[in-house]
């Protein structure tokens, strides 16, 4: 094998289709039109990635391929796609921005697939274009989102690991504890035990990107913190202890703090040194609203705790705009950089992106 940089061993990028109804298939070959997917293969249906380089208006080839080693032989920026087996012949024929069934099918083939062959070793790290919940409700996957349905995937290899949703960008980085549920369900798994576990997620994955202590700010669940108890008690009783626990561990956890402030004092920005490396977040939208503010285009969804690098934009499948040529591929270029960066840095350091202990 070569290498990338003289670390790490060089394997293509594997990057799913998503919903073919989507935005996913358009982004994707802008990616590839404009040179920023070299070195990947899209794990997908070739005449859905062949509409959507008509719709972008570009005469990009793409190039059907039957092993991720064939990739190697195309002209640069020819795309790749590695068709799995049971994808309809007509996929291409859907219409482009509604829920369909069949569109939700065939993305969770082309993610099973796209794990089958990272667990293989033939993949370095996987990027995942924009699938919709309903369309995976319409098909029977009994799975919210990626997250989820990933890490179901790698519980088939050796029981399930524990993961955690990063979302991060060039000026923040943030973990969150819970996800895609409810916001009365998410206040109920706000734990001593999924406190701790999130931290210390966020410490050993911070580890493999080469920071020896991260500072991990872990941001309160209710206004201003709780404020001693008067707005609430889950800071005294799960919160601030799952930081002492950390901390008694050698992890640099702070905190809790008013959520209405902390990203603002974690943000690196010109002239603003952020005091944080990291900021963990009790619930989905505490975490996402500050960095999607910040640059919605630039924002990378990272999966940590699962045994490959997992990547993806940090956006859905925009059924408003799909068809029309105008999506915007920044957030997908820029998850490819970050699964380029994190799988050479996993490959280098010999073990995976996040191999933190659980209570």
């Amino acid at each position: 094998m070569t290498t990338i940089d003289g670390n790490a061993e060089r394997r293509l990028i594997l990057i799913t289709m998503g919903d073919a109804c989507g935005i996913g298939p358009e982004i994707i070959a802008k990616a590839f039109a404009q040179g920023d997917a070299q070195g990947c293969v899209v794990v997908g249906h070739v005449g859905v990635l062949r509409r959507a380089v008509r719709c972008i208006g570009s005469s990009a080839a793409v190039a059907k391929i039957d092993t991720l080693a064939d990739a190697w032989a195309l002209p640069p920026r020819v795309m790749p796609v590695l068709e799995p087996e049971r994808l309809a012949a007509d996929l291409h024929e859907l219409p482009i921005g509604r829920v369909d069934a069949r569109a939700g099918r065939v993305a969770a083939v082309c993610i099973e697939h796209a794990v089958a062959l990272t667990h293989a070793g033939e993949g370095a790290a996987i990027v995942t274009a924009p699938i919709h919940k309903e369309a995976l409700h319409a098909a029977g996957i009994a799975f919210p989102g990626h997250t989820e349905m990933l890490q179901s995937l790698a519980a088939e290899r050796g029981g399930a690991p524990p993961v955690r949703m990063m979302l991060c960008s060039a000026e923040l980085r943030t973990v969150l504890v819970t996800i895609h549920v409810s916001l009365r369900q998410a206040i109920e798994q706000i734990t001593f035990d999924n406190v701790l576990a999130t931290i210390r997620i966020a410490a050993a994955a911070a580890s493999r990107w080469g920071m020896a202590q991260p500072r991990i700010a872990v941001a309160g669940l209710n206004p201003h913190a709780g404020e001693g108890g008067l707005f609430g008690d889950e800071e005294i009783r799960y919160i601030a202890p799952a930081i002492a626990a950390a901390r008694g561990e050698g992890i640099d956890a702070s905190g809790p703090y008013a959520p209405d402030t902390v990203f603002m004092r974690a943000r690196h920005a010109a002239g603003h040194p952020g005091e944080f490396d990291i900021v963990i977040a009790m619930t989905h939208d505490h975490g996402l609203i500050p960095i999607k503010y910040l640059g919605f285009e630039q924002g990378v969804n990272v999966t940590l705790g699962l045994p490959f690098v997992r990547t993806s934009p940090d956006h859905g499948t925009a059924f408003e705009i799909a068809g029309t040529g105008r999506a915007d591929p920044r957030s997908l270029t820029a998850a490819i950089r970050m699964a380029r960066e994190l799988s050479a840095r996993q490959f280098a350091a010999r073990g995976p992106l996040s191999g933190a202990k659980t209570p």
